[in-house]
């Protein structure tokens, strides 16, 4: 597995939805790159911080501005 293959299952992985043969080659690759390390502990805190808002704590200003940055979101 390679970096970018990797970023493309971070997530599932944190959700625990990766069939185990996936799983294994996606620890393995911890094991052998710092970087998607230090790429996984960073989700896990944007995780942590964003399950600390509630809706009520984003003000409707705030609210537009993300749609509008969403829908202006262009993907690789």
């Amino acid at each position: 597995m390679n970096c970018d293959e990797f970023v493309e299952l971070v997530t599932a992985y944190l959700e625990g939805a990766l069939p185990p043969d996936e799983t294994a080659l996606f620890e393995q690759h911890l094991n052998f790159c710092e970087g998607c390390v230090w790429y996984v502990e960073q989700m896990r805190g944007t995780i942590a911080a964003a399950a600390g808002i509630s809706e009520e704590d984003i003000t409707d200003g705030d609210r537009e501005r993300l749609v509008a940055a969403f829908r202006g979101w262009r993907g690789p």
